[in-house]
């Protein structure tokens, strides 16, 4: 047999599967990610990969990755390119893996609560038809429209409910992944188990580094039976932190707690002078009331004061309504979102010290946060930032300078650089400072067991030796 890989994948899976055609290489040779997208408007648009391979089964996957390993090819599994910190970029003797032909729903079980989807699977349609079930995901990430299931499983995503339902480590059963030899693996088999280290950890946040997640088990939630809002000013945003913290330590859940900075509240409302907070409570109807109750006295007893339900409906209606890159990229003007987290005596100090930051950066326009992730033990910001230059050659410098001072920032303040984003290229040579070096040499220790020589997507996640 030829040792040519697109050879040996046409005579494996049939020629129609293989990709070769200039635009359908040109359609896949990066994710959303904004550097490729200021790359691409200079003229240096990347190199396509050798093919694009679209699997229709399991049976596919594995031949593709056999066929990669057997011949030292890099592999990239691709979902739906949703991804926004590089875990995309081809090379001209890569093979990038769409999954987006795998995306069947396998079954939906109502008296266990549990969906099985290929990995492939849209999120809006899967959250769609569990819908039509009377049951629910509770997984609402902004790009819940364009993102897949396996997506959200290699990124570790986090979705806007997560307050209550948790973040996707939370809402999985099980994980069905090939592995780099080509084995088929499923990990989760029970509501919990003790038999050993939960392997399905490997696979989360793996970002296709240690194999290719195939299909996904989600744990469902029956549809709310009520849903009610609250919504109230702060003077700062430390008094919004004591808020949060003190509501979510009480016991109560929120799926959603959201906290803006004065900047951030003037984009929900015109009239803020404070920051804001906006929450969003659902389930049983009496705990909805009650809990809803519990946040407005809380918030009196505090001093925070009330403001109209308006805003969160308005909030709710638009949550996943943003400009396209190129809307920005047209005024010559770079803009980022980058998510952190950390305990509730850290982040204080963290947004002050990485908005002062970011706001020193020659042609900063914006220099803002919020909270959108709440623990008991802690919370989530999101970092926005909008840098204007005159050049369209000095977006890219002003973009690593802005992502540079929030990861320094959140890492000199004892918190952790990311949060439900993934790694990709822009997070991966700050992993020493977030694991140690002793968790990277772990981390590269596992890709090396499972991945000896290097195929799975090089080049994300795990800092050069």
């Amino acid at each position: 047999m030829s040792s040519d890989p697109i050879f040996q994948l046409k005579a494996a899976l049939g020629e129609a599967k293989v990709l070769t055609a200039t635009d359908q290489l040109q359609d896949r040779r990066h994710d959303y990610w904004v550097v490729s997208h200021i790359r691409d408007r200079l003229g240096a648009q990347g190199q396509t990969p050798a093919c694009v391979v679209r699997p229709a089964s399991v049976a596919d996957v594995q031949k593709v990755v056999r066929i990669a390993t057997a011949t030292g090819t890099p592999l990239i599994p691709f979902g739906l390119g949703s991804g926004v910190v590089g875990g995309i970029i081809t090379s001209p003797n890569a093979i990038l893996l769409d999954m987006g032909a795998m995306s069947a729903t396998r079954s939906i079980d109502p008296e266990n609560l549990l969906a099985t989807f290929d990995a492939g699977k849209n999120g809006l349609e899967a959250e769609q038809e569990v819908a039509a079930r009377g049951l629910t995901t509770g997984h609402w990430p902004q790009s819940i429209e364009v993102s897949s299931v396996g997506g959200w499983v290699a990124t570790r995503a986090s979705g806007q409910f997560s307050t209550a339902y948790g973040n996707i480590e939370d809402l999985i059963y099980a994980i069905e992944a090939v592995l780099p030899d080509g084995s088929l693996v499923t990990l989760g088999k029970a509501p919990r188990a003790s038999a050993g280290p939960d392997l399905r950890h490997i696979l989360m946040g793996s970002e296709g580094t240690l194999g290719v997640i195939t299909g996904v088990t989600l744990s469902l939630r029956r549809a709310a039976e009520k849903q009610a809002v609250s919504a109230f000013t702060a003077p700062d945003m430390r008094a919004g932190f004591t808020f949060q913290r003190d509501l979510v330590q009480r016991g109560w859940r929120p799926p959603v707690m959201r906290q803006y900075d004065v900047r951030e509240s003037k984009r929900l409302h015109e009239a803020a002078r404070d920051c804001t907070i906006i929450m969003v409570h659902e389930g049983p109807a009496a705990l909805v009331e009650v809990e809803r109750a519990a946040a407005v006295k809380l918030a009196a007893t505090m001093g925070l004061a009330p403001l109209p339900d308006a805003i969160v409906s308005h909030w709710l209606g638009h949550r996943n309504h943003v400009a396209g890159w190129d809307d920005i990229l047209n005024r010559n003007i770079v803009a980022d979102t980058v998510e952190i987290s950390a305990s509730w005596d850290k982040i204080a100090g963290i947004y002050d010290a990485a908005t002062a930051a970011v706001a020193q950066i020659p042609g900063c326009r914006a220099a803002s946060a919020h909270s959108s992730h709440v623990y008991r033990s802690g919370l989530n910001l999101y970092f926005t930032f909008a840098i204007a230059k005159d050049r369209p050659e000095d977006l890219e410098s002003a973009y690593f300078e802005a992502w540079k001072q929030i990861m320094t920032a959140t890492a000199d303040g004892g918190g952790s650089m990311a949060h439900h984003h993934g790694i990709g290229r822009v997070r991966r040579d700050y992993m020493t400072r977030e694991l140690g070096p002793e968790g990277v040499a772990l981390l590269r220790a596992l890709k090396t067991a499972l991945d000896p020589i290097g195929v799975m997507n090089p080049g994300v996640l795990i800092p050069d030796a």
